[in-house]
């Protein structure tokens, strides 16, 4: 008893069928755990003022890890997003981590004080002209940082009341990825 023709063609067409249909499945699956990850550890940011010239240009967009915070707290030197007070909707602003909780914070003759010790920092950034409230010792509290933009001289702070000390529930998170202008694609070098 040989085998009919007709019987192995549709062996073969059903098969390719159940192939094709299960390739589909997995990249269905794929696509909708990133998309789930995605939307619950990272968030894109775009950079809207001139705080942070000239390590971020106005216009730039990174991705933001939502999820580094929750395991430990910023570390100095962090770039981060936050928003002021408890509003979701509110504003995002970028700046660079400089005061840790529980430390205190001082600018004098454009220095940045920490618990009395001259920080030097890595960048050479310009020495700044007005200190703010920082002016006198600022004491941290656990839950707070203080933060600095990058463009000392032109950037709306941590010295000013208006931002004041970053509370952590504040903090949207780091900022790792740049997602455009293409030409600066890649991992954020802080």
């Amino acid at each position: 008893m040989g085998l009919n023709p007709s019987y192995v063609k549709d062996y073969f067409a059903h098969s390719k069928v159940r192939v094709v249909f299960a390739w589909i499945i997995q990249i269905a699956v794929v696509i909708g755990l990133a998309a789930i990850l995605s939307l619950s550890f990272f968030q894109t940011v775009a950079m809207q003022e001139g705080s942070m010239d000239s390590t971020l240009s106005a216009g730039d967009k990174f991705l933001v890890n939502k999820a580094v915070y929750k395991i430990g707290g910023p570390k100095r030197g962090d770039i981060i997003a936050f928003r002021i007070g408890n509003e979701e909707k509110g504003s995002t602003h970028i700046k660079r981590v400089v005061g840790l909780p529980g430390e205190t914070i001082q600018i004098q003759n454009g220095q940045i004080l920490i618990n009395g010790e001259t920080y030097v920092e890595q960048k050479d950034f310009p020495a700044m002209t007005n200190a703010g409230v920082a002016e006198d010792a600022i004491t941290l509290k656990g839950d707070e940082y203080f933060v600095l933009g990058d463009n000392r001289n032109s950037s709306e702070d941590s010295r000013f009341i208006d931002i004041g000390n970053i509370k952590k529930e504040q903090i949207i998170g780091k900022l790792w990825f740049v997602i455009s202008p293409m030409n600066k694609l890649g991992l954020l070098r802080s």
